[in-house]
């Protein structure tokens, strides 16, 4: 690519087409009606956090006086960003006290929300807690967002690190073939491994055609205002490696084999705990999905791993479950037994 390059133009508001046309049906699918019905709009931007700014700008300019919902717990950047573009940033409930998913809480929270408000959802991996919805409670949230009118907001920020790239993008195509009108915030960060070069995208669902092509107008507007153009150099990596079939294999494979890697030990994590009787306090590691881990460890726990075994994790008990090994397993279940 280098040695190629014959231009260091801007690529457009819209970041490379090349990009956009690559990832718009890796997220919605390769057969998906939303764009058979030229209903989606991806414009590249600066990581998915930049993503996400777009999208905060363009509802503060769209929907004055909206608020805009977040999980509690959710990533702590989402806390920095809405408010930064004006917005009123409110919270439903996720995680109950003994650190399990708080699905009926935040159901009944969701069905309070004031008609036409924006809700962030996590499209897999959940950050920070690792819980995700099954298929049946994605369906009960359509319900409810159809139910209230609300506009939904999905960070998809981990595809192909919970189940499978397909599988990973089950709710945010629900909702993107079921609704009029669906945000959608991506990261190519994690899944290609290019963090420093700052790669996302924006995806725009709107009713059809007409009304894509106008919000289409507004988001190049809203860029233009922000950043003007997006760095080119990732997303034409990434355009590389998905229009050639040789390459986007290769990529999916070593996908699979991180995200194997992940869940593998996140299994033996749990298994190693077991000769401590801890097994089933901290099962739902196992059970969680992507990075990232609630595990349940106290603020005082978090300090003492710190502080006499060298440990390190957010004091909320937020673990990097990469940052496990199959050789450094028992020191950790050693070390979280003798704080327990």
């Amino acid at each position: 690519m280098l040695k190629n390059k014959t231009t260091k133009s801007y690529i457009g508001s819209h970041g490379d087409l090349r990009y956009n046309d690559a990832i718009l049906p890796l997220i919605l699918g390769e057969n998906s009606p939303v764009l058979n019905a030229n209903r989606a709009s991806a414009s590249q931007s600066p990581g998915g956090t930049g993503a996400l700014r777009l999208a905060a700008d363009f509802i503060a300019a769209q929907l004055p006086g909206k608020d805009i919902w977040v999980s509690d717990p959710t990533w702590p950047n989402h806390l920095g960003i809405f408010p930064a573009a004006g917005i009123t940033l409110r919270k439903y409930p996720y995680v109950d006290a003994g650190n399990r998913l708080d699905f009926d809480g935040m159901l009944a929270a969701l069905k309070k929300i004031p008609k036409g408000d924006v809700v962030v959802l996590h499209g897999c991996c959940h950050n920070p807690t690792g819980f995700d919805l099954s298929h049946g409670q994605w369906n009960q949230v359509l319900e409810v967002v159809k139910e209230r009118s609300l506009l939904p907001l999905v960070d998809f920020a981990y595809q192909g690190f919970g189940e499978g790239l397909d599988e990973d993008a089950y709710g945010v195509r629900l909702l993107a073939e079921s609704l009029d009108e669906v945000i959608i915030t991506s990261s190519c960060s994690k899944n290609f491994g290019i963090y420093c070069e700052r790669t996302g995208c924006l995806i725009m669902v709107a009713k059809n055609r007409e009304q894509m092509e106008n919000v289409r107008s507004r988001v190049a507007i809203v860029a233009r205002e922000n950043y003007s153009n997006p760095p080119a150099h990732g997303g034409s990596i990434i355009a590389e490696i998905l229009h050639s079939g040789e390459l986007a294999s290769i990529w999916r494979n070593e996908l699979n084999e991180m995200r194997d890697r992940i869940n593998t030990l996140r299994r033996e994590f749990v298994e190693a705990l077991k000769p401590y009787d801890l097994d089933q306090k901290y099962a739902c590691v196992a059970e969680q999905r992507g990075m990232f881990s609630y595990t349940g460890l106290m603020p005082e726990q978090v300090d003492r791993l710190r502080d006499e075994f060298g440990i390190y994790m957010v004091r909320s008990g937020r673990a990097n479950v990469a940052g496990f090994s199959h050789e450094n397993l028992p020191y950790i279940a050693g070390a979280i037994a003798a704080v327990n």
